[in-house]
């Protein structure tokens, strides 16, 4: 099955990649590895902002962190005109707005990770760190980034 069967499947159409906030590109090839720029969770079309441990809880977290997961697949498809060419996502790095005595950023995190397996099968088995930080730009609750290796 086609990644792009596999996205119809799960009822996900790609968006258009997002115009970078800063002095940064979306994403940069060299060689066989691509790498794409933080992306910030979103929710109606604007900044999902909250902090773990304080205003925003686990589950909701995971759903963010899905919704980052569908940015950066169609930041991907652009960057490499087919995701079908995706030999391998590698990694992840996942920054999670948190509280001091929040401590659960990798179940945040498996929102991005789990929707990648799904997408991709084992292909889409990666490594991955994920961290508590004090804030993110624009006050976002995720911030998520990714490398993917080209077949």
């Amino acid at each position: 099955m086609s990644v792009y069967d596999k996205l119809k499947e799960l009822g996900i159409t790609l968006p258009a990649v997002a115009t970078p906030a800063a002095a940064y590109v979306p994403f940069v090839q060299t060689g066989n590895l691509v790498f794409l720029s933080g992306h910030i969770a979103r929710k109606d079309g604007a900044p999902w902002v909250g902090q773990f441990g304080k205003n925003l809880s686990t589950e909701e977290g995971k759903a963010a962190a899905r919704a980052v997961a569908i940015d950066l697949l169609g930041t991907l498809h652009a960057a490499v005109g087919n995701l079908d060419k995706v030999k391998r996502i590698v990694k992840l790095m996942s920054l999670v707005n948190s509280t001091g005595s929040f401590t659960e950023q990798h179940l945040v995190t498996n929102g991005c990770s789990e929707l990648l397996g799904q997408v991709f099968g084992d292909k889409g088995k990666h490594a991955r760190s994920a961290f508590g930080v004090a804030q993110i730009p624009l006050g976002a609750c995720v911030e998520i980034e990714l490398i993917a290796e080209l077949g």
